[in-house]
């Protein structure tokens, strides 16, 4: 894959993520289990949502290294230009009165999502805080099942801290990963991201 490519991949399948993000946080029904762990975290700590942001993300980013999963260019990437598209569209974006109007938002928002992600993570440039966690325990676990659980377990957290879980959580929960997997295979892309070698002498630990 040329560098061009690799950067086109990377910087459109962030604006289509930061879309679909928007979409998702405008439906108002419900946000993904990711952003719902950071909610929480900032709502127990006390500390601004940003800050929480970030120390959540140095945190899945380490936790995924522990696995060997790499982090490169494309993290940061990620997390600075997906932050700013979500920030720029929430200023121009309503949530409609009705509630199919929102449900379609939300259908819409998933597969947007689904796109972004696979675009992104095609690029092979690094991935994203949620994303290497579930890329770091694939294998043993096809990551279409390991981000799923990660949703699950950020939603999870994240209601106990006192964050609000919506259907629109539940959606993500089950179906953005598998939504990624069909996507990325229709698009005829790998998802998965460098990994760290073994230190000579070493087993495996997967």
């Amino acid at each position: 894959m040329t560098v061009g490519r690799r950067i086109a991949l990377l910087l459109g399948g962030c604006l289509v993520l930061g879309f679909g993000v928007a979409l998702l946080l405008t439906a108002d029904l419900g946000s993904d289990g990711y952003t719902m762990l950071v909610h929480g975290v900032s709502l127990a700590s006390g500390l601004p949502f940003w800050v929480a942001n970030i120390v959540t993300a140095i945190a899945f980013v380490v936790l995924a290294a522990v696995r060997r999963l790499r982090p490169g260019p494309g993290t940061i990437v990620q997390i600075v230009l997906v932050g700013v598209v979500v920030t720029l569209l929430l200023k121009v974006l309503s949530t409609p009165d009705s509630l199919v109007a929102r449900g379609a938002l939300l259908a819409g928002a998933l597969l947007v999502l689904a796109t972004g992600i696979a675009l992104y993570l095609g690029s092979h440039t690094g991935a994203g805080p949620a994303e290497a966690v579930g890329l770091a325990w694939d294998p043993p676990i096809p990551f279409k099942w390991s981000y799923s659980a990660v949703q699950f377990g950020g939603a999870l957290v994240g209601w106990i801290l006192g964050a609000t879980l919506g259907v629109g959580t539940i959606a993500v929960i089950l179906l953005l990963g598998p939504t990624v997997d069909l996507v990325s295979r229709r698009l005829r892309l790998d998802v998965h991201q460098a990994r760290l070698a073994h230190a000579p002498g070493t087993q495996p630990q997967d």
